[in-house]
């Protein structure tokens, strides 16, 4: 069937065809879990004493799982080509089926139940103890295969809650407390997701400085919509002092507007007229209350801080508060400001053109003109562009941060198989070649260094994981039972099996 070219089917042929597949993959997963039964059984002891830094027992599948090597998770990933936490909840979600929801894993063994909804089930009860598991596992057992996902998820939340209500108490509880500022990883197109869980009182006011923010840039001239300039006005609270300019800069423009009109025999609108907010519109109408267009410096009736702040386009207008606000040590949070390095990755040509993708660390891609927007207005302080290539080393142990800079830009992951973090000034930077104390000099050199996550250094460290720097600068590691990989800037290649190393 898998040889089979499909184009020679017809489409009842194509249809069962697909079937067949989608029978195979399921058998396939099934067989996945059991093999990380068989595994994490085999990876059951550790020592019952052991140093620093070495592994120990983790449970990975709730109250009642047992324990299982910590580094065991990471070759099972490997081999599986998924990250280590992956590996983790999958050998953790095996375990609860077969230890805590009995009845779903002879569902899912007997073929009555697919195994990721048997998997979602097992992670919505890690927190239960092994009696409330049970009794999810009895009412939710008959519906895994008949419901459509979406029910089984509210089924299986009822079920959870009515098993252990001191425990749905006790996170409802939780979540109303539950406070902080939320940061999301960038998308796709370079922006960020950003939301706040505070008191209510604190809530309304930073949403108001947020609307008083957005009708002073329009003040000065912004043209975009509400909402837009709404999300610009984050970047000026971030600066306190330049926020602060900004808002008087608008209301001494209003007033400079509104006694020209009184002049003219006209009246401005009042500032106070509520502006519609985001979220109670699907089209957010726009502010009357700012004025509908800022003077120019041609005006006679405009003074002349007015004509200073209002020199140039609105990018020169903006840049011109920030620079007066510092400059003249204005508002909260004035003085000097904080500086901030950003590592931007182009080709000469984007440099040349302005046109092209770039990459920030820390940030991902980005459209060359999204360059300006992210730098703002702040001063920008040109770094001289380090050469990777160039050979930098110490003859000590511990990593100078000059050394470590290089290291980050030139391995910007962390270089363990099927890894994706992001290798950051707090990652671990490790030694391919061990550090030997009574080696030669230059040990801790850029080339005999890789960042890596704190897990997976120590079981490079302890576990039995090896690894060495081939001539084309990938990394090629080696797992406890001898499968290969190479990591290099593509990406995680594993070696063909018939290549193990030797064991």
């Amino acid at each position: 069937m898998f040889e089979a070219d499909l184009s020679e089917f017809d489409t009842a042929g194509v249809l069962s065809a697909a079937s067949e597949f989608a029978q195979i993959q399921e058998r396939a997963a099934v067989r996945i879990l059991e093999a990380a039964l068989a595994f994490a059984d085999r990876n059951a002891v550790v020592s019952s004493d052991p140093l620093p830094g070495c592994e120990r027992l983790q449970v990975y599948g709730g109250a009642g799982c047992p324990g299982v090597a910590e580094f065991a998770p990471i070759e099972f990933g490997a081999v599986l080509r998924i990250s280590t936490g992956a590996a983790a909840s999958l050998i953790g979600e095996a375990l609860a089926l077969r230890h805590r929801l009995p009845r779903i894993w002879a569902a899912v063994l007997g073929g009555h139940a697919v195994a990721w909804r048997a998997r979602k089930i097992a992670r919505a009860c890690l927190s239960l103890s092994p009696e409330a598991a049970a009794i999810v596992d009895r009412r939710v057992v008959g519906i895994v295969d008949t419901v459509t996902p979406g029910r089984l998820e509210t089924i299986v939340t009822a079920a959870v809650w009515q098993a252990d209500p001191e425990l749905a108490k006790a996170q409802s509880e939780a979540a109303a407390r539950a406070r902080g500022v939320f940061v999301a990883p960038a998308d796709a197109h370079g922006t960020k997701r950003f939301w706040v869980r505070a008191a209510a009182g604190d809530v309304i006011r930073f949403d108001a400085t947020i609307d008083d923010l957005a009708r002073a840039l329009k003040t000065l001239g912004d043209t975009d919509t509400l909402d837009q300039r709404r999300a610009k006005a984050i970047g000026w609270i971030a600066d306190p002092a330049a926020a602060h300019q900004l808002l008087e800069v608008a209301r001494h423009l209003a007033r400079t507007t509104t006694a020209d009109a009184s002049r003219n025999g006209s009246a401005a609108p009042s500032r106070n007229q509520p502006e519609q907010h985001a979220d109670m519109h699907e089209a957010p109408v726009e502010d009357e209350a700012a004025v509908d267009a800022a003077p120019t410096s041609a005006s006679p009736d405009v003074d002349a801080f007015t004509r200073q702040m209002l020199a140039g386009e609105l990018p020169a207008r903006l840049a011109a508060i920030k620079q007066h606000a510092h400059s003249n040590g204005l508002g909260a949070g004035s003085g000097r400001r904080r500086q901030h390095t950003l590592f931007v990755h182009l080709t000469d040509r984007t440099l040349a053109t302005g046109d092209g993708v770039l990459r920030v660390e820390e940030l991902g891609p980005l459209l060359a003109n999204q360059l300006s927007e992210l730098l703002g207005h702040d001063q920008v302080v040109i770094k001289p562009v380090i050469d990777l290539h160039d050979q930098v080393s110490v003859h000590c142990y511990e990593i100078p941060d000059r050394i470590r800079e290089r290291v980050r830009l030139r391995h910007p992951v962390d270089m363990f198989p099927y890894s994706g973090a992001e290798a950051t000034a707090r990652m671990d930077q490790d030694h391919i070649t061990p550090y030997d104390r009574t080696g030669p000099p230059g040990q801790t050199t850029t080339h005999n260094l890789i960042p890596l996550g704190r897990l997976h250094h120590r079981a490079k460290t302890f576990g039995g994981w090896r690894s060495r720097r081939l001539p084309t600068g990938a990394i090629e590691w080696i797992s406890p039972h001898g499968f290969r990989y190479r990591v290099d800037h593509t990406g995680t290649h594993p070696v063909s099996p018939r290549h193990r190393a030797a064991q």
